[in-house]
């Protein structure tokens, strides 16, 4: 951890929900002035998408038959960690980008002055001097391993999580509609996926300070049937204090700025769908403020 140059990790699969909490973010760093260095968990994979084709196709059975993105045989874990200790010495890393689509790869291309493909990375390059904090955004901000623990640089540790039939329901959307795969290819990625994010994943949101669990109002039941993702307006989102004294937060004061929210235990708000990223800027505000107070 580092007073002067704090880091913020949003933690949460692809899917979670880690787009809405970005943009609340966004919101609050606008209206606060905050410089921040943004960072994407996929620039921390091992492999391009066409290697890691091949390594699924010739040598998974080798890696004990589940080699995937969220375990260390997927991930640069040391370079991650690296990132996270130079930053919170004295502001600096280097990072890079993992190219999703024709659009980003075109883009970083133009950048960069030499042709790169979706499922390439750019060139490393240098976070920029002066910014005030790090924001990650990836699976693996508070990861922990046999030889690794990313965790322990973290200020700020933030899980977003939907009940696990639901992620699976929008993780087999975006196969399906996204990525044109089909619900078999989907429910094999799923199920090859699961040890690691057992071992990798899902041990993180005890580390957090924050956690976000989406949880549907609908019937999720089977969620390899289901046609459409249930919107936030068919959902709570159950939002979880690790420690309600660190930050001061103001349950009263919550309850009364968000209507339809309830208390359901000590440290546990429940606040409708749709007022999630309302939720998000009142609860992150104050509490970005108390990390740049410290920093001063």
């Amino acid at each position: 951890m580092s007073r002067k140059h704090p880091i913020l990790a949003i933690t949460g699969s692809s899917g979670a929900g880690t787009t809405t909490v970005k943009q609340a973010f966004d919101h609050i760093f606008r209206r606060e002035n905050v410089h921040a260095a943004f960072i994407s968990g996929d620039c921390f994979h091992l492999h391009t998408r066409e290697e890691f084709e091949q390594i699924l196709k010739q040598g998974a059975k080798e890696k004990g038959g589940h080699i995937s993105h969220f375990g260390p045989e997927g991930n640069d874990f040391d370079a991650l960690e690296r990132l996270f200790e130079s930053y919170g010495k004295d502001g600096s890393g280097r990072y890079r980008y993992y190219l999703h689509d024709h659009h980003e790869a075109r883009y970083q291309s133009q950048r960069f002055g030499t042709e790169l493909l979706p499922g390439e990375f750019t060139p490393y390059e240098d976070i920029q001097p002066d910014t005030d904090l790090l924001y990650y955004e990836g699976l693996h901000g508070l990861v922990k391993s046999d030889r690794h623990d990313v965790a322990r640089h973290v200020d700020l540790g933030v899980g977003v999580v939907p009940i696990v039939n639901l992620e699976w329901i929008q993780r087999m959307h975006r196969d399906r509609f996204v990525r044109g795969h089909d619900a078999e290819d989907s429910l094999a990625t799923i199920l090859r996926r699961m040890p690691d994010y057992v071992k990798y994943i899902t041990p993180q949101f005890s580390r957090t300070d924050i956690n976000f669990q989406r949880v549907a109002t609908v019937d999720t039941s089977n969620p390899f049937i289901a046609r459409d993702i249930p919107t936030l307006d068919e959902s709570f989102m159950v939002i979880r204090f690790r420690d309600v004294g660190k930050f001061g937060i103001d349950f009263p004061w919550l309850l009364s700025m968000i209507h339809g929210s309830f208390m359901s235990r000590r440290n546990t708000i429940v606040v409708p769908g749709g007022k999630t990223g309302l939720a998000i800027e009142l609860i992150f505000t104050p509490v970005l403020k108390w990390l740049l107070d410290r920093r001063r």
